[in-house]
């Protein structure tokens, strides 16, 4: 298992930055497959946290929407959306949460809402559904999202959840948003930190193959790049292999 796809190698990566976290809010998909095989690997403690209403799930096989009943099986606790906002996120117990993008500008907004003039749309994406609260109350924000330059762009044609805004020092405490934004963003291509002054996307590694410039063809702006930029480490076998047996046997998220 030495070949892993792009999809292997931004689950994987998505995986590992779990490590540490507690409590996590997920969402169905590639944050789904991600985060259950960051608690089958790097973190056997994870607390899996679904917009649905469940706490704390141990969802026997890769759910197929956030209403399936494979998520209430064996969690610690099961409320109505309601209290699951009021009392776990908008409280402050949501350490980390990850989120999916239509776009992405370089201060880490999000756009899930349309392509293209609001009125008049090329593409009507999802919408919030949670996101914009979750971007504004979670302790960190992870994105994983596939990169081409029309996702990656200089100016959103919605912004749907706020990440660091204008990109301002101060700009979203002003704002009263508690959470503290966006913390990572990890592609199909590579990963990317924000810098600390600026708030701006940095790229901090990339898939083992390709190099920086391959990145930067697809980014929608001057990407800034980490002086210690390099090579991420590439999937072990172990971890293709919870994927491809255990989480995702079909093959319906990892395309």
């Amino acid at each position: 298992m030495t070949d892993y796809t792009p999809t292997e190698f931004m689950i994987v990566s998505s995986a590992r930055a779990l490590a540490g976290e507690r409590v996590v809010f997920v969402g169905i998909g590639l944050p789904n497959i991600a985060c259950n095989l960051a608690r089958r690997t790097v973190n056997p403690g994870l607390e899996l946290v679904y917009e649905s209403g469940v706490f704390g799930a141990r969802p026997a096989r890769l759910p197929l929407s956030i209403g399936d009943p494979t998520l209430v099986s064996g969690a610690l606790s099961v409320c109505s959306i309601g209290d699951l906002f009021m009392y776990y996120l908008q409280a402050g117990r949501i350490e980390a949460a990850f989120l999916g993008a239509g776009q992405i500008d370089r201060y880490g907004n999000i756009n899930t809402t349309v392509i293209g003039d609001y009125h008049q749309p090329k593409v009507r994406l999802p919408g919030s559904g949670g996101a914009c609260e979750i971007a504004i109350h979670a302790g960190k924000i992870f994105v994983i999202m596939r990169q081409k330059k029309r996702a990656l762009v200089e100016r959103l044609d919605f912004r749907t959840s706020p990440g660091f805004l204008s990109g301002k020092k101060g700009e979203r405490v002003a704002l009263g948003l508690p959470g503290g934004g966006p913390k990572l963003v990890v592609t199909d291509m590579a990963i990317f930190g924000f810098d600390q002054e600026t708030a701006e996307m940095t790229l901090e590694q990339y898939r083992p193959g390709l190099t920086v410039d391959d990145v930067r063809a697809e980014v929608g702006w001057p990407l800034k790049v980490s002086p210690d930029v390099s090579p991420a480490e590439p999937p072990t076998a172990e971890e293709l292999r919870i994927i491809r047996e255990d989480l995702d046997p079909e093959g319906i998220v990892n395309k």
